[in-house]
């Protein structure tokens, strides 16, 4: 006689887009939209179309691991930040707010091409951070 399968702890009964993945979905979006990204530039960083981004933020398909990976590491957010349902309430930690300005600082330092665009931005972020 066969044994029974063990109960799944979530039950999924197609690869459906679910909850999270929408939830994801908004997150990408809202992270795009603060770095002023078209879903082309993104897209192009991840190496992907803008379609594919546009049904990722969407929640028409489902973003794999390897995607959540790529994603964290574009947009210079950690991974977790990508499922923060946006309509509970943030858990503000001490310090969070300057933990993002430098995410999206290095977002940008990151996107340089250039070694005189990095200088530039070197002159500028020390002469700020020595201004009173």
């Amino acid at each position: 006689m066969a044994k029974p399968k063990p109960a799944r702890k979530f039950k999924h009964t197609s690869r459906a887009p679910n909850d999270a993945d929408r939830t994801v979905g908004e997150n990408v979006r809202n992270f795009r939209l603060e770095r002023g990204l078209t879903l082309a530039d993104l897209g192009s960083s991840l190496g992907i179309t803008h379609q594919q981004l546009q049904k990722y933020e969407t929640g028409t398909n489902r973003v794999s691991a390897g995607m959540l990976f790529s994603l964290n590491e574009v947009l210079c957010v950690p991974v977790e930040s990508l499922f923060q349902d946006g309509s509970a309430p943030k858990k503000k930690v001490e310090g969070s707010a300057s933990d993002d300005l430098r995410r999206e600082c290095r977002f940008w330092v990151e996107k340089a091409q250039s070694a005189r665009t990095l200088k530039d931005m070197a002159r500028i972020l020390k002469a700020l951070s020595t201004a009173p």
